[in-house]
């Protein structure tokens, strides 16, 4: 048998479709399975020992889609499975020629338009983690979905071994940007909360940052009294092993977030605009501060609010650090 995984991006959503794909491979040892990824996203699946082949979609024109049906027809599978829900990704599903194309039902969908091109749809009901609904799709093509696994190989980070070298003491990972503006709780509260840490707790800060993100890091950096210093510029590799040696990561709802999750790391999560009953933090020892339920701005990039009205302004420097306080002394507790 072989399986296509189509799930096209964005990172953090590739991090919550792994336990749905480890089961699949638990569950059916010799099957080949490859997966369907957006070109920008293709470095973490290469981080993912159970897959067989990745096949990558390289941009948006119609040459990319035509190379990509080629190089999927070619392997002749038996079931594609969508875990993205969008049109697109059904097409795609549909054009990789698979006998089965199996998706969720119209309820769970993002896009419904994308029903015509599925052969099945599967029931995942309403309200639940992301994570819980790939396992039921799973569940459609025979998976056993009664363990949660993250199947993230070790790996090695020249940047995780210089942050080390340059200070073995212990540290926190404070990751202070995201795509979306509107996740962004602000710097200067980043900053002040890293002087607290250090302060309550004698841990240093580590602020990660990406693309177009370092001044952003930099500002955490200044308000924070010393207490924090900017990461190297990181690549995914060297995030999680980053996340694997730090003792905490606080975050709003973004890539980096998911993946120190994913590895064991205890997080402190920051949500607005996002559901985290749907996308945060899984494990029950994990802490998150949302503001979902006063957030008049659902799932959008921007605030349509302005200044002190914007939902994350009522998340306060203290409530994270208390949060930070309990996270720290659960990991601990679990340690002894």
């Amino acid at each position: 048998m072989s399986i296509l995984i189509v799930r096209l991006g964005s990172l953090g959503d590739l991090v919550h479709t792994l336990p749905a794909v480890a089961a699949i491979r638990r569950s059916h040892p010799d099957t080949q399975i490859d997966w369907l990824v957006e070109a920008p996203h293709r470095g973490f699946l290469d981080l993912v020992p159970i897959l067989n082949d990745i096949v990558v979609l390289r941009d948006r024109t119609a040459r990319a889609w035509l190379e990509a049906r080629a190089a999927l027809r070619s392997r002749h599978y038996d079931i594609a499975l969508d875990f993205q829900g969008l049109l697109k990704s059904a097409a795609l599903a549909r054009l990789s020629g698979a006998s089965r194309v199996v998706g969720f039902d119209r309820a769970a969908l993002r896009e419904r338009t994308a029903t015509p091109f599925y052969t099945e749809q599967v029931a995942v009901g309403e309200g639940r983690h992301v994570i819980e609904k790939n396992l039921r799709l799973a569940a459609a093509v025979g998976a056993r979905t009664d363990e949660l696994e993250f199947p993230i190989a070790p790996v090695s980070s020249a940047a995780a071994d210089n942050v080390v070298a340059a200070d073995p003491t212990p540290f926190v990972l404070i990751n202070c940007g995201a795509a979306w503006p509107n996740k962004r709780w602000p710097p200067d509260r980043f900053g002040r909360l890293a002087g607290l840490i250090r302060s309550r707790h004698g841990l240093r800060s580590l602020v990660l940052w990406g693309p177009g993100e370092e001044a952003l890091a930099e500002a955490v950096v200044q308000a924070s009294g010393g207490a924090a210093t900017a990461a190297p510029a990181t690549d995914l590799k060297d995030i999680v092993a980053m996340s694997r040696l730090a003792r905490l990561m606080i975050s709003g709802d973004t890539g980096p977030t998911h993946i120190a999750a994913a590895v064991g790391t205890p997080i402190v999560a920051i949500f607005g605009p996002t559901n985290p009953l749907r996308n945060g933090p899984w494990r029950t020892e994990d802490v998150t501060l949302a503001r979902y339920d006063r957030c008049d701005c659902h799932y959008e990039r921007v605030c349509r609010r302005s200044g002190e009205n914007w939902c994350l302004t009522s998340v306060t420097v203290d409530e994270v650090a208390g949060a930070v306080a309990a996270r720290l002394e659960q990991a601990d507790a679990h340690h002894r």
